[in-house]
């Protein structure tokens, strides 16, 4: 869990998160939050916590977050917010897509399904993801049916294959990894995940919606160059690129 200003929701996400048999320990990396997000991690069970001195922003609290979960020997780690927008129900379904060696890779979709509409998700929001997923699929000859999704799980070959540092450490981290596992072959799969969007729930704010959008498109486009051999960027290194079918 990549926490921040977690505190009035993360003992409601960790109780439906132990509850499911798959989980055997739960990571809070707290990013220098204002509130009592590390007391309240703190005084629950089976729950490692590690706190960061400095705010290094969203995507750099994930990096923490897999490093530890490498670290501490998990052989499959899900990412799911502590601010209890994304069901932790899944995790038994993601976890065993990828224990039975189905797939390295799965991410809850919120558009599968028509869950963004049921779980309230603002009619901009819809519209801009649509639209930078249809033309990430576009660049980077994908079908999904979304790349803004913040619930996703990892095999630990997955993770060790990717080079995370690579990306920023901003909110466009999430898409900049999907990028990741799509030029290193592995096939990315969907299941359809209902949300919830509430006052405690956490959101960026229009700019930062926009500053997120354009970083997503320069990531396609950059995919997209590098793909053709016209672009040479570490995030996609030429040794790791696999062409197989997405």
């Amino acid at each position: 869990m990549p926490a921040y200003n977690a505190g009035k929701t993360l003992r409601r996400t960790w109780e439906e998160v132990i509850a499911q048999d798959y989980v055997d320990e739960v990571i809070v990396v707290d990013d220098a939050s204002g509130d009592e997000t590390v007391e309240v991690a703190r005084g629950l069970e089976r729950v490692y916590v590690y706190r960061h001195d400095a705010n290094r922003g969203y995507g750099g609290n994930q990096k923490t977050c897999y490093a530890l979960a490498l670290e501490r020997g998990a052989d499959i780690a899900i990412m799911v917010h502590p601010d209890y927008q994304y069901t932790p129900k899944l995790i038994p379904a993601m976890a065993s897509m990828i224990g039975n060696q189905l797939y390295h890779c799965v991410i809850g979709s919120r558009i599968l399904g028509g869950q963004a509409w049921r779980g309230g998700m603002p009619w901009w929001r819809y519209v801009s993801n649509r639209g930078l997923t249809l033309v990430q699929n576009l660049l980077m000859g994908t079908k999904l049916s979304e790349f803004h999704t913040g619930y996703r799980a990892f095999s630990r070959e997955l993770l060790e294959t990717l080079v995370l540092d690579e990306n920023s450490d901003d909110f466009v981290f999430d898409n900049q990894m999907l990028a990741q596992i799509v030029w290193s072959g592995y096939v990315i799969a969907e299941v359809s995940c209902p949300t919830r969007y509430f006052a405690e729930a956490s959101s960026i704010n229009f700019s930062r919606s926009v500053k997120y959008g354009l970083g997503c498109l320069g990531t396609a486009m950059q995919y997209f160059l590098a793909r053709r051999g016209w672009l040479s960027h570490a995030r996609f290194p030429t040794e790791r690129r696999r062409d197989v079918e997405v």
